[in-house]
């Protein structure tokens, strides 16, 4: 776990100098990442060591870092394996909101009611079209609106579940995207 932890770390160290064009100093970047100066001094020796990173000593106070070709191709590596990463969570939770989305849409419901901000709106969204379901968002839900008969109504993953349920009957008419996600 360290290992991987010191790896980001790493990753950050280089593209915080990639980004700043080297005008970052070592206290700026400890700083930025979280870390004592000392540990970001080892890091940046362990950058050079690699072949990551080249420095330049451009007086007694001061030294220019530069990402070397090295460091920008490991950057590049890491941040299309977090994008791979990222594609395929997207996938697995279109999968696991599909499932769901075909129950309620062979049970009748007309639509989904997505209630709070969600990462995942995009999902809920395509998916209600390919179910021919129509789809709102961000709207309160209350005991008195009836423009909600008909649909299902799904908490995003930011909103904590409700403490009490007002019967078994309701239980069927909602679910949480958190819910959801946990039991792929």
């Amino acid at each position: 776990m360290n290992n991987i932890k010191s790896l980001e770390q790493e990753i950050e160290i280089l593209e915080n100098i990639y980004h700043n064009h080297s005008k970052v100093k070592q206290r700026d970047l400890a700083r930025i990442v979280g870390l004592s100066l000392g540990m970001t001094n080892a890091i940046i020796k362990r950058l050079i060591k690699k072949g990551w990173l080249k420095a330049r000593k451009i007086n007694e106070r001061n030294i220019h870092y530069v990402v070397s070709p090295l460091g920008i191709e490991e950057i590049a590596k890491r941040s299309y394996r977090y994008f791979k990463r990222t594609i395929k969570n997207v996938v697995y939770y279109k999968e696991a909101i599909d499932k769901v989305f075909i129950s309620i849409a062979g049970e009748g419901y007309k639509g989904v009611i997505l209630i709070g901000e969600s990462d995942l709106d995009f999902i809920v969204e395509h998916l209600c079209q390919q179910h021919n379901l129509s789809f709102q968002r961000n709207i309160s839900r209350s005991s008195s609106n009836d423009g909600s008969k008909g649909f299902y109504v799904l908490y995003s993953e930011n909103k904590e579940p409700l403490l009490s349920v007002s019967g078994e009957a309701d239980k069927a008419n909602y679910a949480y995207l958190r819910e959801i996600l946990v039991n792929l």
